[in-house]
């Protein structure tokens, strides 16, 4: 059981120069990851995601600020030390990055080749890494042979060889369809669970966040722009950029089509956000009694880490006096 990796950004700062001009990548990002947490680093392209992770594993130094894994310092090291450090780091790639020449056994044994392992130690390590990735029976094919789950299964296995306490996950889903998708995250899932690893999820897909990570931070213009736990940021999102990202994953709100299609009906229509201690039936009874017709027109309720959450757009039309106060004060 490996103990995960804590990473930890501190004034982190990236500038880029291009010409005569510089190009901000990272603005001062400070950011905590626990070890052994599933931690999703989103964003649109150009927000900085790709620059971040570059500087986690040292293959690109920032302009300012410190990186620390497990308290230390990488930023200041040789490239010696950097290349130890990667040994305990493994990546998933969004194209699979498979040797296309080599077998699936193959290609998941290089690493373990290029450290020295003996030929016996190897083949029991890939069995073992080819039965957890349910790739048993096809140790012995091409990649070219596999479907794109399967290839990132065989990623997965190769970024395990080395026994990592981290693992950085580059828009690992991006190139699949939804559900291998799901099938390659309840793997990383498992990964986490069964080895304790740290993973950092780089993502444009807030689905994807939604289904695996623990905390989320958001990404915008190459700084954080908000960050804490799944739940928290998903259900009270503080920025367009996390309001946005949430709305393209719970689909709880109309969109414009169908918001013009309930306007043009009568009644008036609200959108409440339903929570755990909320109330919100309670509410809805209370008017209910005050004279108001209540229906629920559009909406969606889900788990948060165990937590019930969801927008409801319910129309409510008057059918007295007292019922155009209650409507006007709800």
């Amino acid at each position: 059981m490996s103990n995960g990796t804590e990473v930890e950004f501190r004034n982190v700062g990236k500038i880029f120069s291009q010409g005569k001009s510089q190009v901000t990548a990272l603005d001062d990002v400070s950011i905590t990851i626990p070890s052994g947490s599933i931690v999703g680093i989103i964003g649109y392209s150009g927000a900085g995601k790709s620059t971040l992770v570059r500087q986690i594993n040292g293959l690109d130094t920032p302009t300012s600020g410190q990186i620390l894994l497990d308290g230390r310092d990488i930023v200041p090291l040789p490239e010696r030390q950097l290349r130890s450090i990667r040994r305990n780091i493994g990546m998933i790639f969004q194209q699979f990055n498979l040797l296309t020449s080599r077998t699936v056994a193959g290609n998941i044994a290089y690493p373990l080749k290029l450290q020295g392992m003996p030929k016996a130690e190897r083949e029991a390590r890939v069995k073992e890494l080819l039965d957890f990735v349910g790739l048993s029976d096809k140790g012995r094919s091409y990649p070219e042979q596999l479907s794109g789950g399967q290839k990132q299964r065989v990623g997965i296995a190769r970024a395990l060889a080395n026994n990592p306490s981290l693992l950085l996950a580059d828009e690992a889903t991006s190139a699949l369809d939804p559900t291998t998708t799901r099938e390659v995250l309840e793997l990383l899932r498992k990964v986490n669970e069964e080895f304790g690893i740290t993973i950092v999820v780089i993502t444009h897909e807030m689905e994807v966040v939604r289904t695996i990570a623990d905390a989320v931070v958001v990404m915008a213009n190459g700084k954080v722009v908000e960050q804490g736990s799944v739940y928290e940021v998903f259900s009270t999102p503080k920025t367009d950029t996390a309001a946005n990202f949430v709305a393209t994953s719970l689909r709880n709100t109309p969109d414009l089509v169908e918001a013009e299609a309930l306007h043009s009906q009568e009644g008036r229509l609200f959108t409440v956000t339903m929570k755990e201690g909320a109330g919100f039936f309670h509410a809805i009874s209370e008017v209910e009694r005050a004279g108001v017709s209540v229906n629920i027109v559009h909406g969606g309720v889900t788990t948060l880490q165990s937590h019930s959450f969801g927008r409801l757009t319910v129309r409510m039309t008057a059918t007295d006096a007292a019922g155009e106060d209650a409507v006007e004060n709800f």
